[in-house]
């Protein structure tokens, strides 16, 4: 039992960031964030001839990525995957091409930032990196994974991406919601420097959750209990039970059969062994729970062991259905 909660105290933290980044999404959307990308798309790859769907892919890709990146894969997939659909539907083009290209950037473009993704809350304190240094240390790995995945999008839905279609009126300009990308912006100047100052960045994710909450309760367009739906609680104390269950069942041998697999160096050979494993793991058992055996091992060994592991079973559960949460 004492372990149990020793485990529970520790995820607490991470479950608290994460409910903020739930909340700022579901807020971001009620604003009209979404429907603002969704107009813009069109737009922007509005137009007669083949060029159309290959105009969509790329605005599909840096929008999600971006969307990945700030607010994490819940976001994307949850609220603007059905907005990318809807666009090329409403373009006239294959939308299979643009709704792969969002659920696998839910996954890839996850690298990013310590907020993108609950694999890398769960990660981020064990790597002892701050926010801006996590940052700085998987850029390059997150530029080089969301254009790998383009290329390969790219060419394997190359017949869709050139369909013909026909002339249509554009549809108006996008109503920008100003307020809430500037508590965006400000909310990510938050993350830097509350890890600059030696204080949990999730103090400034309850920060922008909270202002567009209180926007969103005075205008009437919110309830506080549908605050606290959006916070997902199932799902929260769901990462609470799966953690005190995987911790269980490494004390019971897995983490000494897993550790048998990993090699113990940081040579690039090493750190790429380290991701295949994580990415294998990844599909046979989801990548959350991957992450949560993972970790503890690796930890020991050098933070930058830990970001291969988030390259694993951040880019990695793209390759099967139950690889993720995202990808079901």
């Amino acid at each position: 039992m004492s372990a149990a909660l020793q485990e529970v105290g520790r995820l607490l933290p991470v479950v608290g960031f994460l409910a903020a980044v739930l909340v700022l999404a579901k807020l971001c959307d009620d604003e009209g964030l979404f429907h603002a990308a969704g107009v813009y798309m069109a737009r922007h790859s509005w137009g007669a001839g083949r060029s159309a769907a290959r105009r969509l892919l790329v605005t599909v890709f840096v929008i999600a990525a971006g969307t990945t990146a700030v607010l994490s894969l819940d976001a994307t997939v949850v609220l603007l995957t059905p907005v990318v659909l809807t666009t090329a539907r409403t373009l006239g083009v294959p939308p299979r091409p643009h709704g792969y290209a969002a659920a696998h950037l839910a996954n890839t473009a996850s690298l990013l930032l310590p907020v993108s993704n609950l694999t890398n809350l769960l990660a981020f304190s064990a790597a002892g990196l701050s926010f801006t240094k996590f940052t700085a240390a998987m850029t390059l790995p997150w530029l080089f994974a969301v254009a790998t995945e383009f290329v390969f999008l790219r060419w394997f839905f190359r017949r869709e991406l050139r369909v013909d279609i026909a002339d249509r009126p554009a549809p108006p300009p996008p109503e920008v919601p100003v307020f809430v990308l500037t508590v965006l912006i400000l909310t990510l100047i938050g993350f830097a420097a509350t890890s600059l100052l030696g204080l949990a960045p999730a103090w400034a994710a309850f920060a922008g959750a909270a202002v567009l909450a209180v926007r969103a309760v005075v205008r009437g367009h919110e309830t506080p209990m549908g605050i606290v739906r959006a916070a997902n609680v199932p799902f929260l104390v769901a990462v609470l039970a799966l953690g005190v269950l995987v911790s269980a069942v490494l004390d019971l041998g897995l983490g000494r059969a897993v550790s048998q697999l990993l090699p113990h160096g940081t040579s690039l050979l090493a750190l790429l062994s380290i991701a295949a494993v994580a990415a294998v793991l990844s599909n046979l058992i989801n990548n959350l729970p991957a992450v949560l055996v993972l970790v503890p091992l690796v930890a020991a060994i050098s933070p930058v062991a830990v970001l291969a592991v988030l390259i694993g079973v951040n880019v990695g559960p793209n390759l099967t259905y139950p690889g993720s949460l995202s990808n079901l």
